[in-house]
């Protein structure tokens, strides 16, 4: 069986897909309590890194993307397929997952 070596550099989203890399849970609460591993909630921000060419419409063209790399975005909390490269975490989604970018 062959092995295939990923990298961020090598994933290319198909369709209105849209791969983020996935920010730092909180570590701490509000009033400085330190937070396990299995009370951290999953974080909902995160960065793209990169996208797919867009959904086809019925006469066959492509919808352009509303995001592009390197936008911030927030998306839904149980959205997309999450994908660990490395020690670094990302998600891959659908643009319609995306719910808003930040400035």
């Amino acid at each position: 069986m062959a092995t295939v070596a990923l990298s961020v550099s090598t994933v290319k989203p198909l369709g209105d897909r849209v791969f983020v890399k996935v920010h730092e849970a909180e570590e701490k609460t509000a009033g400085g309590i330190l937070l396990p591993d299995t009370a951290k909630e999953k974080p909902q921000i995160g960065e793209v890194v990169a996208v797919g060419p867009g959904k086809r419409n019925d006469d066959g063209s492509r919808q352009t993307m509303e995001v592009q790399i390197g936008d911030k975005v927030l998306y839904s909390k149980y959205a997309g397929t999450d994908i660990k490269l490395g020690s670094e975490e990302y998600v891959l989604l659908s643009e319609k997952d995306i719910l808003a970018t930040l400035a």
